[in-house]
């Protein structure tokens, strides 16, 4: 079995962080604890993937950044964000676009790991799996380097997790369009992610504090691509009409989805906001663009990306960090909904 930071940690008797601090040469370690490690990595044999600058074992200040749709304007964001981090504290990045199935996520990673990133950062709740046993390819990653997580919750040793309270985020706009008149609100989604879930937790949560009923009708699941407008349209007109729902405002997991919910308003005849109110999610740019202009929560992306980098940092110059920062997210009202 291949030797872990966490091996060298328990055979020293010290933190995974004291460890990194004696592999990137820190001088805040005592002598006698640096010898400790240093003589459980001669034990083992130990050549790491990261925290190498101090031993001069060649690091090379690169981290793999990893994003399912470079497309998707919230990871094309987030990837501006971070990369521009990471210059700016002397690290290259290599960027691998993964799609959503779980075989090329594992295949990317075992590509980055090769090139003997210093760090892994994972951009968006797509990469957590509803199995368990399916996120193994993370821990094995964080047994090796630094996993960043960003709008994600995983619990192991060395991976970090920056992310929006996605579920107090919805359960705000939920309980916004409640306080406005809203009392049949169509939810509508378009996947199974983390964050996906946490929101639907979030609406339903704000539905039953206000004595309203969680209804599986109001659920909307669209199978097709986000910027596929018409498509969400014309999903929205078959959904409604199969279900024979009624409703008076569509609360959506992201802002493009609520642009499609926009299209299909005006194919009926439904005037926004006066008929329906509409809000989406990420406060992206075109919540600015539409007409009227979209009710949006903002899931601060810019703080979250700068709030990961800043971790990453720390965690490779060896200082102790959380593993997990949350943030939350701030409705952003505008035309799309009644006052």
């Amino acid at each position: 079995m291949k030797t872990t930071i966490y091996d060298i940690s328990e055979k020293a008797g010290v933190s995974i962080a004291t460890v990194s601090r004696v592999l990137n040469g820190s001088s805040k370690v005592k002598p006698k604890t640096k010898q400790k490690v240093l003589d459980a990595i001669q034990e083992f044999g130990y050549t790491p993937n990261a925290f190498a600058r101090g031993l001069g074992l060649n690091s090379m200040n690169t981290i793999g950044l990893m994003c399912a749709d470079s497309s998707d304007l919230y990871l094309a964001k987030a990837i501006y964000y971070i990369e521009q981090n990471l210059r700016q504290n002397g690290y290259n990045s290599i960027l691998c676009c993964t799609g959503y199935d779980l075989e090329r996520k594992k295949s990317a990673m075992d590509l980055l790991m090769s090139k003997r990133v210093d760090s892994i950062v994972m951009i968006g709740s797509s990469f957590l799996e509803a199995s368990d046993a399916d996120n193994d390819y993370i821990r094995h990653a964080a047994d090796q380097v630094p996993v960043m997580l960003l709008n994600a919750d995983f619990d192991y040793p060395n991976v970090y997790c920056t992310l929006c309270d996605d579920a107090k985020g919805m359960a705000n706009a939920t309980n916004y369009l409640i306080q406005t008149g809203a009392k049949d609100i169509l939810y509508l989604y378009n996947s199974n992610t983390y964050s996906n879930m946490k929101k639907l937790t979030g609406h339903q949560t704000a539905l039953l504090q206000a004595g309203l009923k969680v209804r599986d009708t109001h659920h909307a699941k669209y199978p097709g691509q986000r910027e596929d407008l018409e498509a969400i349209a014309l999903f929205l007109e078959q959904f409604v009409e199969e279900k024979s729902v009624t409703f008076d405002a569509i609360l959506t997991s992201d802002d493009t989805l609520a642009i499609g919910a926009f299209k299909y308003c005006k194919r009926k005849g439904l005037r926004v906001p006066e008929d329906i109110s509409i809000i989406g999610y990420n406060n992206s740019l075109i919540a600015r663009c539409s007409e009227p202009e979209l009710t949006s929560v903002d899931s601060r992306l810019e703080t979250l990306c700068n709030q990961l980098s800043k971790t990453l940092i720390h965690v490779l110059e060896g200082d102790e960090m959380p593993q997990k920062t949350i943030f939350s997210g701030d409705l952003i009202k505008r035309q799309s909904t009644k006052a």
